[in-house]
């Protein structure tokens, strides 16, 4: 097996009656998923979609999203996930960097961003009509396991987002671990799926685990913890993934209910959360197991690792506020400043740096940006800075230094600060992320304005500076918090020095 389409003819196979994928009150059963991909693959290689054909996919947490993407698979095509909030500018470089001749999306503004791109968009109504008389590719196109099925764009603090190739195997490996070893997926399982299914977090472990599981995957589009709460009592979940933010928006809305004299929906069918993308406070996670009577497993990875690196594994030792130990068919090590490797027993600190089965090829055309990333043995240096403990559990210390973690959404200053540029009134910029109490951090912009602009310091000129940037990036990159400055701190060599810029609580 190597085409990680096969996962879900396997599980069609095996559970053809069970439900795969429930949004609302609207449910597909695995037989149906089956049938749906294998028309829709049909109609992408009727348009020419073959293998190694890249395919964006813009949508939110909605059935369509599963059916394109188990199709583009099924056809022997690689994915391109893609947030559906992107703008044009943004829609744009995904289609003309990856190549693809197509995105399915709902909204004007990937409608916009094909155009520019000389691309086709087709919304899912547009993809339903088409796929349904379409001839069905019943078997799966053969891939190798060192093929691409994944083109997942993540960017970094020097310039343009990067494609992370993932191969097939990285991500049947991934997904297959998770199933076994750390949340024990069955048939019997439904999963709230409120991770957006573009984010690496989401794909793998709100998807394809699932998938590969024949559990129920049931859709929230848009997260909210009043939602959230409803649906694992309606569908009796028995899984709850998300980020710090999610867990504590749930927290809090249950205080409220509890406030109001209220009882709390009964969610008493949960047995194990996962959260991930970020650090989960301790007292958070306390306060969530306690009202909930469910456990939460904490672990980290990258979009490079497919993403799952370490975990606080089930039946081992959980230790609240470290990211676990390596899971199955991964290796992780901590290398100092000097090249050198910590050893284990000491709690020095130092960078983590990964290999193993869910590293990923590289970066898609970037050659120099992938050796820079992987080094000659083999390993991934994350940028993340932390210690292991005596028992081999990993604790973040730091992050990468630039890197802004947003409701659990990366958010890089420097494409933020390349917009900033763009305005006319504006000299200098820096990006920073600051404290925030619900989002974890908030992001905070400061500019130097130009002598001779229009623009003059204060609330308004803040306000046109904010509306400028909303315009040209997805609504959770923008910064919310500007302050001016009349020049930024800089060091010998002219260069900016954001470790000199106040950070206090947004």
């Amino acid at each position: 097996m190597a085409n990680l389409a096969e996962n879900l003819l396997a599980s069609a196979h095996a559970h053809p009656d069970l439900v795969a994928v429930r949004e609302g009150e609207a449910e597909i059963t695995y037989a149906e998923l089956d049938r749906l991909t294998a028309r829709g693959a049909g109609w992408l290689r009727s348009q020419g979609i073959g293998p190694g054909e890249p395919v964006v996919l813009s949508l939110p947490n909605v059935t369509a999203y599963v059916v394109a993407y188990y199709a583009v698979l099924r056809a022997g095509g690689v994915v391109v996930p893609m947030n559906p909030l992107f703008r044009p500018r943004e829609v744009e470089y995904y289609l003309s960097d990856s190549g693809a001749r197509l995105i399915i999306g709902a909204t004007p503004d990937s409608q916009e961003g094909a155009r520019q791109a000389g691309a086709t968009c087709l919304s899912p109504a547009d993809l339903t009509e088409r796929i349904v008389d379409a001839e069905p590719l019943t078997e799966v196109t053969p891939r190798d396991d060192e093929d691409t099925a994944v083109l997942l764009y993540t960017s970094g603090t020097t310039g343009h987002p990067k494609g992370a190739e993932l191969r097939h195997r990285n991500l049947r490996t991934n997904a297959d671990t998770v199933v076994r070893t750390l949340v024990h997926l069955t048939p019997e399982d439904t999963v709230v799926g409120c991770l957006p299914l573009f984010h690496v977090f989401g794909m793998t472990c709100a998807l394809n685990a699932p998938i590969l599981a024949g559990s129920t995957l049931t859709l929230i589009p848009r997260f909210s913890p009043d939602e959230a709460m409803h649906v694992i009592e309606r569908d009796r979940a028995t899984i709850f993934e998300g980020v710090p933010t999610m867990y504590a928006a749930i927290l809090q809305a249950a205080r409220t209910l509890t406030g109001r004299g209220e009882p709390l929906p009964d969610v008493s069918s949960l047995r194990t959360c996962v959260s991930g993308g970020a650090s989960l406070p301790v007292e958070v996670l306390h306060a969530f197991e306690s009202t909930f009577d469910a456990i939460i497993l904490e672990g980290y990875g990258l979009s490079e690792t497919s993403p799952v690196v370490s975990f606080n594994h089930p039946d081992r030792e959980r230790k609240p506020g470290s990211i676990g130990t390596p899971i199955e068919g991964v290796e992780m090590g901590l290398r100092t400043a000097d090249g050198r490797l910590v050893e284990e027993g000491s709690d020095e600190v130092g960078e983590i740096v990964i290999r193993g089965n869910g590293l990923m090829r590289g970066y898609w055309k970037r050659p120099e940006t992938t050796a820079e990333a992987i080094d000659a043995e083999g390993w991934f240096h994350s940028g993340d800075l932390a210690r292991r403990d005596a028992d081999g559990y990993y604790v973040i210390v730091d992050r990468a230094k630039d890197l802004i973690i947003r409701g659990g959404y990366n958010v890089y200053p420097r494409e933020v600060e390349e917009v900033l540029y763009e305005h006319p009134d504006v000299l200098e910029a820096a990006v920073i992320g600051v404290p925030h109490e619900h989002y974890g951090e908030e992001i905070s912009a400061f500019v130097a304005l130009r002598p001779d602009g229009a623009l003059v310091a204060g609330e308004d000129a803040a306000a046109q500076i904010r509306e400028f940037c909303k315009a040209r990036l997805a609504p959770y990159k923008y910064p919310r918090v500007i302050r001016f400055v009349e020049a930024l701190p800089k060091g010998a060599t002219g260069k900016i020095l954001k470790r000199e810029l106040p950070t206090e609580k947004a």
